[in-house]
């Protein structure tokens, strides 16, 4: 397992930042942005034959995981300070002392993607996915504009390789994706209240890969 994720500075060949600095926050739903090359295109054969074997449903905290190279080095470069300098500017928000957190997932199950929100001790969720073009017409993640409707969505984003969804958590802000069965690739980064919030959601994430078992990740995902 590869430790030490932190790194000062994101490595432009595996995160573009002049993309995500040049596409505008946009307000509705709620306050969101969408970068379709966010890894560029020469970086993401690798990080998706570092990608661990994730054979069961749900997020798995990196520290569970058995990561390649490229892919710990992605993870490092989501946890830089200048990734975290560049979404505090564009959406506004002091993330200074504010842990982060990363989770993976490799498994899309009949009862994921259900509309929700994320915990209002979440301050901003990033999600970076890391599938083939998407050509399944399920599966798309849509931001939406109320809490009882699959249908009703400002916007839809296939989970295709490379692209990034970023939205500012609160208790409007809801989303979810009509029912997809298979693998689904993806990282979570979020930033959170405190030190607090983060060792209870890992805890959470870690007791579920425990009760899960870990022997589906003891190689590189295909």
């Amino acid at each position: 397992m590869q430790k030490g994720y932190r790194a000062q500075d994101a490595d432009p060949e595996l995160l573009d930042l002049a993309a995500f600095e040049a596409t505008p926050l946009q307000s509705e739903p709620f306050d969101h942005l969408v970068v379709p090359d966010f890894i560029p295109a020469a970086a993401r054969g690798a990080i998706e034959s570092d990608f661990p074997v994730i054979e069961k449903g749900g997020s798995f905290p990196v520290e569970h995981l058995t990561i390649g190279p490229r892919c710990a080095a992605l993870i490092a470069a989501l946890q830089s300070e200048s990734l975290r300098a560049a979404f505090a500017a564009k959406f506004d928000v002091s993330l200074n002392a504010r842990p982060s957190m990363v989770t993976l997932r490799g498994q899309s199950r009949s009862k994921d993607g259900r509309i929700h929100t994320d915990s209002t001790s979440k301050i901003l969720t990033a999600l970076i996915y890391l599938n083939e073009d998407w050509s399944a017409k399920n599966g798309r993640l849509r931001l939406l504009r109320g809490a009882d409707d699959i249908e009703d969505y400002q916007v839809e984003v296939p989970p295709d390789r490379g692209t990034l969804v970023a939205f500012r958590c609160s208790d409007k802000a809801y989303h979810g994706y009509p029912a997809f069965v298979g693998r689904r690739r993806s990282l979570q980064l979020n930033w959170v209240l405190d030190d607090a919030v983060k060792t209870r959601e890992l805890s959470r994430h870690g007791f579920s890969a425990r009760l899960k078992s870990l022997s589906p990740f003891t190689g590189r995902g295909r």
